[in-house]
């Protein structure tokens, strides 16, 4: 039986025109967020598995890691997020790190998950965190980085939305104004997490079940509910818009409005799955109808570098994935018309591949990037072999052209020929080059 040429099953192959729009994005990622003064840094792609059981959600740890025993008996995981992994690291070195610290990463994660749009099971993702900063302008600091990285993309202000929420004022909704003990508050918060993904009823139901008797009686499904159709700070009781919380969430809120940053908007649901957030999260949507999903989110976690043993440092970060970012940019017609590196390809006539190599030395010595054909195809056959790659300038050399030491170079879009020596070649490939730019 023949093997499958299908990669695994939420992986992805990454042929060259693949690889040129994840270069592109990751490339559109590093410019902006280094612009706002963070450093790149990375890990193994292995971890120990008992930080993500510390912390992350239970459903990660227990239905979605890639998780073994290494032929040491330790118990390892393919990490499937980076924020435990660089908490890790900046706890390691916790007294020796200058704050604030603003580090990011694009790590490749992998997650045991039902394969859908816009979630596989190998994905890379733009991890941006700031380590240091215990007020609400490290929040706004992260927002306008992510409103900065879409005006990058070219995205228009109505393509995308800005929900944020506060961990701390949902739990003093659940605990202190509904009065509910620890862990119905708990189980309330991870279904509230669910909320978009099944029907008002269904959700009615399965609170139901989580509340007590009494506490149904008095009202607390209803109660809650209307605190979820909360669309402004506002819209809350008139107790909880006097929470810290609340007034953080009011201070973000005014701050980015300052800042230009005008789609943005409270919002009741918004949980963020993961144990490890303790104060404002937020998450950005696609206005698009048919690609109406999250695609990045975040929030601050305090407590997450002191887990280690050591001092917690106030933190921020979010997490974007490169499939959202992908989706994202074809449902909105940003995807750039990409092209092949290669500036020229050389097509050799005749026995020429000797003589030829001086000059193709010479145009890769000027900075050009060169393919070079095979001397035992038709000169036809190469140029359709650079056509294919989506070579646009081929240089034909042969006997003739290395007498004169004056080769053809054609433009196979324009149809122009030029007959030039090598440096001037350099200078025709290179000017046309930055004409495109």
């Amino acid at each position: 039986m023949a093997l499958s040429t299908k990669p695994y099953k939420g992986a992805r192959d990454f042929y060259p025109e693949d690889k040129r729009l994840q270069q592109y994005m990751f490339g559109t990622w590093r410019r902006v967020v280094e612009r706002f003064g963070y450093e790149e840094y990375d890990a193994p792609i292995l971890e120990h598995l008992d930080i993500y059981q510390a912390k992350t959600s239970e459903e990660i740890v227990n239905d979605q890691t890639y998780s073994f025993e290494d032929r040491g008996g330790r118990a390892v995981v393919i990490r499937p997020e980076m924020t435990p992994t660089v908490s890790r690291m900046v706890a390691a070195k916790r007294q020796e790190l200058a704050y604030p610290l603003r580090w990011y990463s694009i790590p490749n994660l992998w997650r045991y998950e039902r394969p859908q749009r816009g979630r596989l099971r190998e994905h890379w993702q733009l991890n941006v965190d700031l380590f240091g900063v215990a007020d609400c302008s490290a929040e706004v600091e992260m927002i306008s980085l992510v409103d900065a990285i879409f005006k990058e993309f070219g995205a228009p202000k109505d393509s995308y939305e800005l929900r944020v929420n506060h961990r701390a004022l949902v739990d003093y909704l659940l605990g202190e104004y509904l009065g509910l003990k620890p862990a119905a508050t708990r189980d309330i918060r991870k279904l509230i997490d669910r909320l978009h993904k099944m029907d008002r009823s269904s959700f009615i139901g399965k609170v139901d079940k989580i509340l007590t008797a009494n506490e149904r009686q008095k009202g607390a499904t209803e109660q809650l509910l209307a605190i979820l159709d909360a669309k402004k700070l506002k819209d809350l009781p008139l107790q909880a818009q006097k929470q810290p919380a609340a007034q953080e969430l009011a201070e973000l809120l005014k701050q980015l409005k300052s800042a230009g940053i005008t789609n943005v908007s409270f919002d009741g649901t918004l949980m963020r799955g993961f144990d490890y957030y303790n104060g404002i999260v937020f998450e950005v949507f696609d206005t698009d109808p048919g690609n109406n999903r999250s695609m990045l989110g975040g929030g601050r976690y305090d407590g997450l570098v002191g887990l280690f043993g050591v001092p917690p440092v106030p933190t921020v970060g979010f997490g974007w994935g490169d499939v959202t970012l992908m989706n994202f940019l074809g449902a909105h017609d940003l995807l750039p018309k990409l092209h092949t590196t290669t500036d020229v390809y050389v097509v050799l006539v005749g026995d020429s591949s000797q003589g030829a190599q001086k000059v193709i030395a010479t145009l890769r010595n000027g900075g050009l990037n060169v393919a070079v054909g095979a001397s035992n195809k038709k000169i036809g056959d190469q140029f359709k072999i650079a056509d294919k790659k989506g070579i646009e300038n081929v240089l034909i050399i042969g006997k003739n052209e290395l007498e004169k030491q004056r080769y053809t170079l054609k433009n196979l879009v324009s149809g122009q020929e030029l007959e030039l020596d090598d440096k001037a070649i350099v200078a025709s490939l290179k000017k046309a080059a930055k004409a495109k730019l």
